[in-house]
């Protein structure tokens, strides 16, 4: 359930519009930026106060990628799946870390620690392969350097 902050929070963008509804993925960030993921319930308790249905909400929340509909891990690892990364080396990077990590794409580790997730483009192809943890973006990626990357994400 979303906090009364979340709900005056989300109000005060709604309105800064002319139409409540056109602030509706800030209203998912700051659920999210609060809870880690959206819930059906957050879900609902945002389309309410935006004027929306759950429907139309939901179609919003899941065509973005980085707006999460199910718990994810303390840390997610966005791994760019662009032709760039794929041509420099995206599937030992991948196998690297589902090895190191123990789980497959769209997956999150047994300790809540990782979630592991594809992202079509980082816009990083100058240092492919790339990911992102979190908000950082890492790129011309090694194993050597994915471990080092996942051992400053404890």
């Amino acid at each position: 359930m979303i906090f009364e902050s979340e709900k005056k929070e989300i109000a005060e963008i709604a309105a800064r519009y002319p139409v409540k509804r056109a602030g509706c993925l800030q209203a998912l960030r700051i659920v999210q930026k609060n809870h880690a993921w959206v819930s059906d319930e957050d879900l609902e308790a945002v389309a309410a106060i935006l004027d929306m249905t759950e429907e139309e909400l939901d179609g919003v929340a899941t065509f973005y990628s980085q707006v999460y509909r199910r718990p994810v891990g303390r840390h997610v690892i966005l791994v760019c799946g662009s032709i760039s990364c794929w041509i420099l080396g995206y599937e030992d990077i991948l196998s690297h870390l589902v090895s190191r990590l123990g789980i497959r794409l769209g997956e999150t580790s047994p300790d809540g620690r990782f979630t592991l997730l594809p992202i079509a483009c980082l816009g990083a192809c100058d240092h492919a392969p790339a990911m992102m943890v979190g908000d950082r973006l890492f790129g011309d990626l090694t194993s050597e350097k994915i471990d080092e990357i996942l051992e400053q994400h404890k």
